[in-house]
């Protein structure tokens, strides 16, 4: 019999804490294990789950495979920034296209609440873009490309006025603004777990809210 979906949210939910102490320890042999075995069980709790949308769910499975891709190309040794970038935006777009099949629902409340967001983020991810192109020009298109598909993710989820959505896509920008901070800008204490945590929060709650 195929485990429940419960269990599989909880198994993610402990193997995401062992690695965000991994993180904070800086074990990195438990990191290379937990980090990507977290990803493989929210997947089968996405697989596993009984959605409202049906066809969202399967977005969001693409978005998990493809995350789970990034999350090994930035783990792997030598510089694999670039490939890990192309990796998650792919995932973007996969969790762009469950939020539509979702269903968009703009009205006047959150329209002005995603255009309060959308000048946070543009702000944010200029000077994000600007530090990458000054550290290497070739960066510059890349990491802007990303940061337009992660900021229009945040769009799209506040358009389907669905707070589990706007939520996990908000912490989704934290985690990858602290990463672009960090690389690019200067690193601080903890930047790590923090980027982890709020990452792993934001895959969760993407995909909770399939059910709700």
């Amino acid at each position: 019999p195929s485990m429940s979906p419960a269990v599989l949210l909880a198994a993610a939910a402990v193997v995401a804490v062992v690695d965000w102490v991994a993180v904070a320890i800086d074990n990195r042999k438990v990191e290379y294990v937990a980090k990507p075995l977290t990803m493989v069980a929210l997947l089968g709790y996405a697989i596993a789950l009984d959605p409202v949308v049906e066809g969202s769910r399967w977005w969001f499975v693409a978005a998990l495979v493809f995350s789970l891709g990034g999350d090994v190309f930035l783990m792997l040794p030598g510089n694999r920034f670039v490939e890990g970038l192309a990796s998650f935006l792919v995932g973007h777009l996969a969790y762009i296209g469950g939020m539509v099949a979702w269903g968009l629902d703009i009205v006047p409340a959150w329209f002005a609440l995603v255009l309060l967001l959308f000048g946070l983020i543009a702000t944010i991810g200029g000077a994000i873009v600007q530090a990458a192109g000054e550290q290497d020009r070739r960066l510059r298109l890349p990491v802007g490309l990303y940061i337009t598909v992660i900021t229009i993710m945040v769009l799209v989820a506040g358009a389907t006025a669905h707070w589990w959505f706007l939520v996990g896509a908000l912490l989704f920008y934290v985690s990858d603004a602290t990463i672009g901070i960090t690389r690019f800008v200067r690193d601080f204490a903890y930047s790590r777990v923090g980027v982890m945590v709020t990452y792993h929060l934001a895959q969760f709650l993407l995909v909770f809210g399939l059910t709700r």
